[in-house]
């Protein structure tokens, strides 16, 4: 019997991606990284500049939380908003050459204000980092093969993470710790020339092909001819927050965020200053813990997405649910060893599953959406968790430690880490009560 008419897109569905799409995805996440080593360069380096200038630990969750966030995360919507109706590889190559030119002048920073306006322009470019590449790498990548693709992608934190601790370390024992911050920028400058040269605009929508169902092929023909209407700013920003599946994604991501940056922001300093790590130490174990841990946990994470969600779409909050709650008692562990070692060898196993959140998130957002709304839907993303997470995370565990200087002077940043344990509750509670809003609106999905 012939098949039935279909309305798909011709050859979208039996697309593989060619080399050219796992150039572009290698790039991309190279830009990641350098976009989260410039962001994590000051907390890896928050001794030494702690040091220098004579900043707080509430000052330094400040500048690397609730400063940089309220313009990474705000500006990160208009942004998100122009890239959908622009060319978004343009878009995204002239915002790693602003946050790698702002990172360049922390290291000439002479005072706290100095480094905290620096920062911030650190913050105005990278808006214009992650969204881009979200959708770029959907329009590469056909279904079923997003999910191992920004899995990938996302391995760019971890390894920019690394990278950062054994750069930035190994720079600040050898030289200065304003020689990291210089030399990391060049190289974001250099790569943003590299992205604008190579890489090119994918058609938005390109692979993605609508449910198959018998048509006229005069109808098809008709219809592929139209173009697209573009999708208000007000009116994805709506359909975003009205949804009870995007939005309550984008919540439990951001209290798992709460805890991630604000571990990522101190650990460092916390290693230091109470457990007795050298620079060097940092530079080599810490490093390795950072790239490994994560990385696992990251594509382990993406990879899962693709193949459970097939079956399963309440795959996509009780993953990240059973990571935390595994997770939380080797963070306890971590916390209170005694001894370095130990303490990396407890710290090992959340690395590992506090991210097993992101590919799930970003995979389920760019599904659920239009394509010429991923860039903004990836914005708003960012937006909430982002707000949520990177913007007070930091700063409220760097206003804990100060809090508790007085009382624990020689262990105030243990007494702040203990405070985050509510938080893995909270987020362990959020995801399961999203896995109930997904089997919802799977069966009116199913009904309609």
């Amino acid at each position: 019997m012939a098949a039935a008419p279909s309305s798909v897109i011709p050859g979208a569905q039996d697309a593989r991606p060619g080399g050219r799409a796992w150039f572009v995805l290698a790039l991309l996440c190279f830009v990641y990284v350098l976009n989260f080593l410039d962001r994590q360069l000051l907390s890896i380096l928050a001794k030494p500049i702690q040091d220098d200038l004579g900043v707080t630990d509430g000052q330094l969750g400040l500048i690397s939380g609730l400063y940089f966030a309220m313009f990474y995360c705000i500006l990160a919507i208009p942004v998100g908003w122009l890239a959908d109706r622009t060319n978004r590889v343009r878009v995204l190559s002239l915002a790693c050459a602003l946050w790698s030119a702002a990172t360049a002048a922390c290291g000439f920073a002479q005072s706290y204000p100095q480094l905290a306006a620096a920062r911030m322009a650190v913050g105005v470019g990278e808006a214009g980092g992650v969204p881009p590449s979200y959708a770029i790498i959907s329009d590469y990548f056909r279904p079923g093969t997003r999910g191992t693709a920004l899995g990938l992608f996302n391995l760019g934190p971890p390894i920019g993470s690394a990278l950062g601790v054994a750069f930035g370390a190994s720079i600040a024992a050898a030289y200065s710790w304003r020689d990291a911050f210089i030399w990391v920028g060049v190289v974001g400058v250099v790569t943003a020339l590299v992205v604008w040269i190579f890489v090119r605009e994918p058609k938005k929508g390109g692979l993605d092909a609508p449910a198959a169902t018998v048509v006229d092929p005069a109808e098809v023909a008709s219809v592929a001819l139209a173009p697209e209407p573009q999708p208000g700013f007000m009116a994805t920003c709506r359909m975003y927050l009205s949804n009870p599946v995007l939005r309550g994604m984008a919540l439990a991501s951001g209290a798992t965020q709460f805890v991630t940056y604000a571990v990522m922001n101190f650990a460092t300093l916390f290693l230091m200053r109470e457990k007795g790590m050298t620079l060097q130490e940092i530079a080599l174990w810490y490093a390795l813990l950072l790239g490994v841990s994560v990385s696992l946990g990251i594509f382990g994470s993406g990879w899962l997405i693709d193949r459970l969600s097939r079956r399963y779409k309440t795959a996509y909050a009780y993953l990240p649910a059973i990571g935390l709650i595994i997770a939380a008692p080797f963070f306890v562990g971590f916390v209170w060893a005694s001894d370095w070692r130990l303490a990396l060898l407890f710290l090992s196993v959340p690395m590992a599953l506090n991210y097993f959140y992101l590919s799930p998130a970003v995979t389920l957002v760019q599904e659920e959406v239009r394509p010429n709304q991923r860039v903004l839907a990836g914005a708003l993303l960012l937006l909430i968790m982002n707000l949520i997470g990177l913007g007070l995370g930091p700063t409220f565990l760097g206003a804990a430690s100060d809090f508790f200087r007085s009382s624990h002077p020689d262990n105030s940043l243990q007494m702040a880490f203990y405070s985050l344990l509510p938080f893995y509750g909270l987020a362990i509670v959020m995801f399961l009560g999203l896995a109930r809003k997904i089997r919802l609106q799977s069966k009116k999905e199913a009904v309609s």
